[in-house]
């Protein structure tokens, strides 16, 4: 009998994701529009990477001051990258920290859609898998947030939600760790 190719699932693996928190700082984050619903889902995804061991890696555009508490308690023991650029990869620092964790699928969240996260994004796609996380990016208007998304899908990035990629990174119910998620997600 003679066996069949089946093409590889576009699902995530765990051990190919690493988790960008892109530019969720006090200056910035308060005039991000649904910026409350922004920053509790990258709380959220920085929790849960925590829980399933995936690496997490901070962004800060420089004089726009520190990240919000919120995601400095979260990221106490991550690597915290101070950038000029809006593209993350334009930065040394942010290219040496992903060889570190070697990582094929980028998991994009933060501010501003249409600006850091979207030409990181773009520039990632050639060598990268990229999902951009719908609910935890933002922008000052909903427009530039939308049209950000439907660029970043129009090259190939595939959009998400928080809780999507959650589950979709668990794949059982029933675990130690699902019963830790699931506080992530009631």
């Amino acid at each position: 009998m003679e066996k069949i190719s089946v093409p590889k699932p576009a699902l995530l693996e765990r051990d190919d994701c690493a988790l960008v928190v892109i530019d969720v700082q006090e200056k910035l984050l308060p005039v991000i529009a649904g910026h409350q619903g922004v920053l509790q889902n990258v709380l959220r995804l920085m929790r849960f990477c925590r829980i399933a061991g995936i690496p997490i890696i901070v962004t800060e555009q420089e004089k726009l001051g520190p990240s919000v508490h919120q995601v400095e308690k979260e990221a106490a023991a991550v690597p915290t990258m101070q950038k000029v650029h809006f593209n993350c990869f334009l930065s040394e620092d942010f290219a040496h920290i992903l060889e570190t964790v070697r990582r094929n699928t980028l998991i994009l969240a933060g501010v501003e859609a249409h600006i850091c996260v979207a030409q990181t994004a773009l520039y990632a796609l050639p060598r990268f898998n990229v999902h951009a996380v719908a609910d935890a990016v933002g922008s000052r208007t909903a427009d530039n947030r939308q049209i950000a998304l439907q660029r970043m899908r129009q090259a190939g990035a595939t959009i998400t939600s928080t809780e999507m990629f959650i589950y979709e990174v668990l794949q059982r119910a029933g675990t130690e760790e699902f019963k830790a998620a699931l506080q992530l997600v009631k």
